[in-house]
């Protein structure tokens, strides 16, 4: 609904609090088509139904089953965006916007971005997709709107602001924005950071960002998550994690 008020691009979307009228609708807009639980739910909320029976399935696991409990109270069905999809974290004084460096995480379970989505698989720092032109594109059309509309409303929002984007052919659109660092891009980008980031914290609180020029390592940065066998859906646990200690001995690639 912000992005709506503040004019920052993303897809056309209802929300729904009844199962019936979301699945109605559903049949309305025809698929692919993505449902999103309104509410956390580890990363796993969102289901790009390519046939009716799978946004039917989506509505009742969310609405009807509860598997994320009231994070399904309300679902969002949105149009599908096509294109290349990025990750983009920004420091924020409620006024001057310091932006990280560009990520891509790697949302389903198995290669070649097939099967359900996780909360994340992996991710690399930066992102080709995202490049210098297309970065400015992204804080002018998305961030700074959003930030400056916080502020018109006397919210001054203040620390990491997260946007999911897709990068479509007319341009960037926003899937999702988290108040928070992203995981696992938080794990590829921040290790590339020269800077001291709890300067970066203290100035964001203290309204010095302004004077904030942050150093990079041009190395890209890789991360990738093992899962125990059967995620996202129910999974070992209590599997031990060994030869941590080998790790020690590795020697970074300069």
């Amino acid at each position: 609904n912000a992005m709506k008020k503040f004019g920052v691009p993303t897809a056309e979307y209802k929300v729904f609090d009844d199962a019936d009228k979301a699945k109605k609708y559903l049949r309305e807009k025809g698929v692919p088509i993505v449902v999103k639980a309104d509410g956390l739910a580890a990363g796993k909320g969102v289901v790009i139904a390519k046939t009716i029976d799978e946004g039917d399935s989506a509505i009742d696991s969310f609405m009807v089953k509860k598997i994320f409990g009231a994070s399904g109270d309300k679902v969002i069905i949105e149009d599908c965006l096509e294109g290349e999809e990025a990750s983009i974290l920004v420091f924020t004084d409620g006024k001057t916007i310091v932006p990280l460096s560009s990520s891509q995480d790697h949302k389903r379970i198995f290669d070649n971005d097939k099967g359900p989505n996780t909360g994340g698989m992996g991710a690399y720092s930066p992102a080709p997709v995202v490049s210098l032109e297309m970065f400015d594109d992204i804080i002018k059309k998305v961030f700074r709107p959003m930030i400056d509309g916080f502020a018109k409303q006397g919210k001054l929002y203040k620390g990491v602001l997260y946007a999911g984007i897709m990068i479509t052919q007319t341009g960037p659109s926003v899937l999702e924005f988290n108040v928070r660092f992203g995981d696992p891009e938080t794990q590829a980008v921040i290790p590339r950071l020269r800077s001291d980031l709890i300067d970066i914290v203290i100035a964001s609180i203290d309204d010095g960002l302004e004077k904030v020029n942050l150093e990079w390592d041009g190395r890209p940065a890789l991360c990738v998550v093992c899962s125990s066998k059967g995620y996202p859906g129910p999974y070992q646990k209590h599997k031990e994690i060994k030869g941590l200690d080998e790790i020690k001995k590795m020697q970074a690639v300069e």
